[in-house]
Formats: structure tokens, sequence, C-alpha cells
């Protein structure tokens, strides 16, 4: 089926172009033009804005500790209807099954849940499979388990820890590699409730930079696309810029992904002593070529804080909102789900609501910056429109900063800080990039041989209501979204590198689970049969 379409102003930063154009679909691809050929469907995109699909790098949709999350907080899910007999279990309340409706309502097409511990891999995957529409990747968690610890302390040669980190991606079926607070939950484990970059797991002699540096060359080797993905240590506290700051010094001129650098954006200075660090972290990450970032913007609202860095969420479990919490202890990270709500009346959220816009709009480079909530931490994906907005308008801030308490907004640069985002640098920031640096080279870019996941957006005043709700979505050349609405009900699948690997490490790590667990190293390992679609993994190319 040919399908055009026509009239749109097409905005594609990756090929160069913003002007009015038609775009022409192919059997799930985009295609040039055909000379003389007449479509078999056309929709008129007069007067709209045309991209591709939108690519979340880091969103938490699935796995233990969100489903925990979900168990905690049910009153948070009290007007959702009853789950139909004929939809998974996983769609109960709005999570899984509305996830990606929602998505898709944004023009979103392709999401990465990014913490999965290996031990719950396929569990994540049997979940992302019920996520409808958008395509789905995971990033595999390393870096407080035991078998990398030892390699690392008894100093194995690299190339074992490369071997380890292939199998695992393969076994998980991953796209990349994260590393959460490295070591900081192994101490937690041993009573140790600071961790800091250079501090040592007091069992195995091994210190947080070395575990960074180790799996930042190992991924590197290996050739997965995606950097290393680093959650630092010492999240969320005053002082933590000095942590990211160190962080990033650390790089060394190798690709280095720090995620949700706005929770790393706080100095000590002020009469609270808490303050904004924005300003040096962006002028750091402008200077350091081969760092990229996600922002974790925080929005004011009630929401859940989900996360792997359980030293970190155990310390701040008395902040909960409302006062409850969940601390789960496991092999490698461990999780900590604590509620959390955000308000503008509140001294210290204003400041970090403020850091969060300081770093979209004081790093330079939109290929280098990405767009995220760290969903939910900061706030709900769904409160991305009104990020975009608040990103491509002054006034706008201008009006939610009168709306703040003075004192915080004086520790920011933000009232200084006159820059609009540009629809380029919004397509930039939330396709190419997102597409670039997870390595998907036929997704978030509108040229013949990519893959037809097209948004089409009212061009309104309103930027806010025109990114809430996509005009048309398509979904490899499939009209899924009309005006907001869902209109068809398809399955994507989930993307994966396999690098290759010495096939000793398999009888290695088989001998291992058997002698620590006493089961078979098939526990961690996600078979194709096991998801229960057709084609349910699409292979991504390392690049070595």
């Amino acid at each position: 089926m040919l399908t055009r379409i026509e009239g749109g102003r097409i905005i594609d930063p990756a090929n160069g172009r913003d002007e009015i154009g038609d775009i022409w679909m192919r059997d799930g691809r985009i295609v040039d033009a055909p000379p003389g050929a007449s479509a078999d469907a056309t929709y008129d995109a007069t007067g709209k804005i045309v991209m591709a699909g939108a690519i979340d790098i880091h969103s938490h949709i699935a796995g233990w500790n969100v489903n925990t999350a979900r168990l905690l907080l049910p009153e948070f899910r009290l007007g959702s209807p009853a789950r139909p007999g004929a939809k998974p279990l996983s769609s109960a309340g709005w999570p899984a099954f509305e996830i990606g409706c929602l998505y898709a309502a944004m023009g979103f097409t392709t999401v990465v849940e990014p913490a999965v511990s290996p031990h719950y891999a396929l569990h994540a995957h049997l979940e992302l499979a019920d996520i409808p529409i958008i395509d789905k990747a995971t990033l595999a968690v390393l870096g407080n388990d035991d078998f990398l610890l030892g390699l690392i302390h008894r100093k194995e040669d690299r190339a074992a820890v490369q071997d380890y980190v292939a199998w695992t991606l393969g076994a998980t079926r991953s796209l990349g590699v994260k590393v959460i607070n490295p070591g900081g939950a192994a101490a937690f484990k041993e009573n140790v409730r600071t961790f800091s970059f250079d501090d040592v797991v007091p069992s195995c002699g091994v210190s947080s930079r070395e575990i960074v540096k180790t799996l930042q060359h190992a991924v590197n080797a290996l050739g997965v696309p995606h950097p290393l993905h680093v959650h630092c240590n010492n999240l969320g506290i005053a002082g933590s810029a000095d942590t990211a700051l160190t962080t990033i010094a650390a790089a060394e001129g190798l690709p280095l992904h720090l995620a949700h650098l706005q929770f790393y954006g706080y100095g000590k200075e002020g009469g609270r002593g808490f303050s904004s660090e924005a300003a040096r972290l962006a002028e750091a990450v402008n200077a350091a070529k081969s760092v990229t970032i996600d922002v974790g913007q925080v929005m004011f609202g009630q929401t859940v804080t989900v996360s792997l860095d359980v030293l970190r969420q155990f310390n701040a479990r008395n902040q909960a909102r409302p006062r409850k919490w969940a601390i789960l202890d496991g092999d490698g990270n461990g999780a900590g789900i604590v509620p959390y709500n955000y308000r503008s009346a509140d001294f210290y959220n204003a400041v970090q609501w403020a850091v969060g816009m300081e770093l979209f709009l004081l790093i330079d480079d939109p290929w280098r910056v990405f767009f995220t909530t760290d969903h939910p931490n900061g706030a709900p994906f769904t409160a991305y429109p009104e990020i975009l907005a608040l990103l491509m308008s002054r006034d706008l801030r201008a009006q939610w900063m009168a709306g703040l308490p003075a004192e915080a907004v004086a520790v920011t640069t933000l009232p200084s800080i006159s820059r609009e985002y540009t629809f380029t640098e919004i397509a930039t920031m939330t396709r190419a990039a997102p597409a670039r640096l997870l390595g998907l080279r036929d997704r978030g870019h509108l040229g013949a041989g990519a893959i037809a996941d097209v948004a089409v957006y009212e061009d309104e005043r309103d930027r806010a209501r025109m990114f809430r709700a996509a005009a048309l979505v398509f979904r490899r050349g499939e009209l899924v979204v009309r005006d907001g609405k869902p209109t068809k009900q398809v399955f994507g699948c989930a993307l994966a590198v396999e690098p290759e690997r010495d096939r000793a490490i398999d009888r290695r790590l088989k001998a291992y689970y058997e002698e620590r667990y006493g089961i078979s190293d098939d526990i961690i390992k996600v078979p194709d049969h096991a998801i229960g679609r057709p084609a349910p993994f699409e292979l991504i190319s390392c690049a070595h």
C-alpha cells in the first residue's frame, strides 16, 4: 500500500529538512516520491508539523520495581475501570496497556525501560509485550552484582569483563547496560549509608570509579551503540553536583551517558544550603563532547519515585508523601519505592524544577541533551507536553516562576535565560538524537528507508495542547492515532543487541549459577517463545 502525507511542514534535522513537502510510505518504510504514482491513501497535513515518531530513552514502564509501586499505591488507580476479561492482567488500572496508548497519543513510537535487573528480565519483557503500539527496549543493570565485582577484584583482564557483559546483554535481550550508584547497593548490604565515586565496597576493595571505568570500556569495546548509562552516586542531595562533575571528568574522551542529571544539579549556597549548580554542570557537559545526558525534569504534582538505587531510596524513605514506602533487597541492586508530591510552594521542589529547565536551556547541543522526566521519578511522562511548551516559551517560564518562592528562584540562573527551543531543536532532542544514541539507524528521521514511524501535529499556539494529542500517528506506515485517540491496536517488538563473545564465558557462568544458586543459568535467559508474540525481538547491530 502506498500512502502519502501531503503538504505538511517537515521537521527532519537528521536530513537537514525544515520545509513544506510530502512524506511517502510503502510496506512500513518511508520511500522517495514515486514518479507519476498515485497514492492508495492520502492524508492532508496542510498547516501541520510533521516529525518522525518520538523516542524516549529513559522511562520506567515495566519491571518489578514499577509493579511494586502499583501494589503500594492502589489508591492512585481507584478511578480505573475494571479489567475486561480479554485484556492481560498487566492492564489492570491504566499501567501497561494504557502506557502504549498514552505514549502514542503524544507521537512517541519507541520507549526504553532503563533499569532491568538481569534476574528479572523475563518478567520485564513479558510486561513490555503487553504494551501496545510502541516498540520497546531494556537496559540491563550491572555494577553491584557479585560476579562483576569479583572479576574486578581479582583483576581479571578486560576480555573476561567484556565476555560477561556480552553474555548478559544476549541472555536478557537488552539494548544496553546501565550502572546504578555503582558499588552503592553492594556497600549498602554491609551497612554503608553514604557512597561516593572513589569510595570502596568493603568486602571486595573495588571503588565506584573502577566499576564505571570497567563497564565503560567493556561497552565501548563490544561496539554496543548506546554508551554506558550511568546513574551516579549521591543522587538528590545538596552538593551532588560535585559527584556529577567528577563523573563527567572520568569519561576521559570515551562515550558516557549520565542519567537524569537534574537530580545532581544541586549546590550548597544560600540561606538553606541548597542551590542550583546547573550552570556549572552545563558548562562541563558543553566541554565534554563524549558525554551525553538526559535531564529528568521535575514537574509539580503527585508521583512516586522508583529506583534500583536502594541506598538512596532507603535514605529518602522519611520524605515519603504519602507516608509509606517499600525497600526491597535482592541480588545485585535491590530497589526502593518512595511516593512523593512535588509542590510549587516548596523551596526545594521549586529549585529542582528550575535546575531541570536550566540544564535544557544551557546545554548548547540538542544532540547531547535528552528529553526525560525519569518517569515517574521527576513526573509522569504525561507531563511531557507541558515541558515542551516551557522550553519553547520564555514568557510561559516567567509565568511559572512568578508562582514560585522568590528565594528559590534567586538561587538559580533561570530568570536570566531567554533561549526558546525551535521545532528543529525539539525534533533533534526527541527524535534524531535518541535514534543516533541508541544505534537505531532507521528511526528518528524521515529519509527514504527509515521505518515509517511518523507523527503529525496541529501547529497551535498552545504548544502543550499541540504535543498532547497528535493529529495523526503512523507506526510502520499504519495509522494508529487520529486526533490523540488510538485507532488501531498493534503490538511492537523489543530492540536488543547481541555482541560477540568467547563462548568459554557460557561454561563459566553455568558453573557459577549451579554452585552459587543451585539452579541453571537458563533462569536469566529470555527465549523468543516465552513472549507469545510473533517476532518479539529486533536485533540492532553493534559497531563491530
